[in-house]
């Protein structure tokens, strides 16, 4: 009975986990850029007894019994489709219409007590001017983080600028009050394996601290557009901002299985142990 309320328990943490996770989903459902993410359950180890002898009688399954102790979250599955966009027409609301493909903005964070300051990843593209002083202002997002062009330099113009222009590969043309021109690059780049990279509480993306405890190397996680022919590849929009691509529907659905799943765990804990108990009771 013991063994049977250790397998329920270790179900039980990780069926939370998965809720946890849905919940996140769906209190982000209208969040621009956000992402949807999902567990995988994978079984933990089983231990095998193989105190039945073989015979020569036909049969598929093993010699032996097989008993498990439950089940785990092996990963946290990032869904990198686009979402839907939302027209906008405002100038400083950006969209990536392709896959993998983020901003790189610079966070900074505390860390035990130390101030961090990182390159993080987001499809998040609503932009603002901010005036930094001596009449020159730099692009940042709704969180105050600064957007990087190529280089990861932060994008700093005159406060008077006029219009911002969106064109192809990524390029920015800012046009000012007496006519003249500036372009900035933005920085975008491809994540290629987004499950693997840290999340941020407001969705957006950062390269993991233990990449060599990982064996993987910055390269295998992000490739930087950089070059004239990667730069091709961005698909910018101006005006538009991508929404969240959360399926509340799914994610409904999936709520519920998780919640009968935990109710059935639980319900085994309080079986055992009622069991437990009438054999405290045995005379």
């Amino acid at each position: 009975m013991i063994r049977t309320m250790t397998t329920a328990a270790n179900t039980l943490g990780n069926i939370q986990k998965e809720v946890d996770t849905i919940s996140h989903n769906i209190a982000n459902v209208n969040t621009h850029g956000y992402q949807a993410k999902q567990a995988k359950f994978s079984e933990l180890l089983y231990q095998q007894y193989t105190n039945d002898k073989l015979d020569a009688a036909p049969r598929e399954s093993a010699v032996g019994i097989r008993y498990g102790v439950g089940a785990q979250v092996s990963q946290m599955k990032l869904d990198w489709r686009v979402g839907s966009l939302e027209r906008t027409d405002r100038p400083l609301d950006f969209s990536l219409s392709e896959p993998k493909q983020y901003f790189n903005v610079r966070a900074v964070s505390v860390q035990e007590g130390q101030e961090v300051v990182d390159v993080v990843y987001t499809r998040k593209g609503n932009f603002y001017a901010q005036p930094v002083g001596n009449g020159q202002s730099m692009l940042v997002t709704d969180e105050g983080y600064h957007v990087l062009s190529v280089g990861d330099q932060p994008i700093t113009f005159d406060s008077d600028a006029k219009e911002f222009i969106a064109r192809p590969g990524g390029r920015l043309l800012i046009r000012f009050e007496d006519g003249r021109e500036e372009e900035h690059q933005l920085q975008v780049s491809k994540l290629e394996r987004p499950d693997v990279m840290g999340r941020e509480i407001d969705g957006a993306l950062r390269v993991p601290a233990n990449l060599a405890a990982l064996g993987l190397t910055y390269e295998d996680l992000v490739t930087d557009y950089v070059t004239d022919a990667e730069r091709n590849g961005i698909r910018l929009e101006q005006g538009a901002l991508e929404m969240s691509n959360v399926q509340m529907d799914r994610e409904m659905i999936e709520l519920i299985q998780s919640q009968r799943s935990y109710q059935m765990n639980a319900r085994t804990v309080t079986l055992a142990d009622q069991m437990l108990g009438l054999v405290n009771n045995l005379r």
